[in-house]
């Protein structure tokens, strides 16, 4: 008798440190541990959200430069194949960017 119910309680043991190892892998996937570090430190969320905020305006400010670019290099191509109504219109919008350099 005795064992079969070292049996069964192998089982159980097995089951549980299964549920156990699912449960580590679980809190190991969702970074758990970053999550109560940076929910425990006030300068740790105020560092993060500076170093990302200036990323951000970076990558933003070097966006908007390149499609700026790119429009008004396609504008004055668009003015150099003398389309008579929209050449005249992008020559003005092309004038009043080149003013403002």
């Amino acid at each position: 008798m005795s064992g079969f119910f070292k049996q069964i309680k192998n089982k159980k043991i097995d089951i549980l440190n299964n549920s156990i190892n699912n449960l580590i892998e679980t809190f190991q996937k969702s970074n758990i541990e970053e999550w109560t570090y940076i929910f425990g430190s006030k300068k740790e969320i105020i560092k993060r959200n500076l170093i990302a905020g200036i990323f951000r305006g970076v990558g933003i400010g070097i966006g908007v430069t390149i499609i700026t670019a790119i429009l008004i290099i396609v504008l004055q191509r668009i003015v150099a194949l003398n389309i008579p109504v929209i050449g005249e219109y992008i020559t003005d919008i092309v004038d009043i960017v080149q003013r403002s350099r």
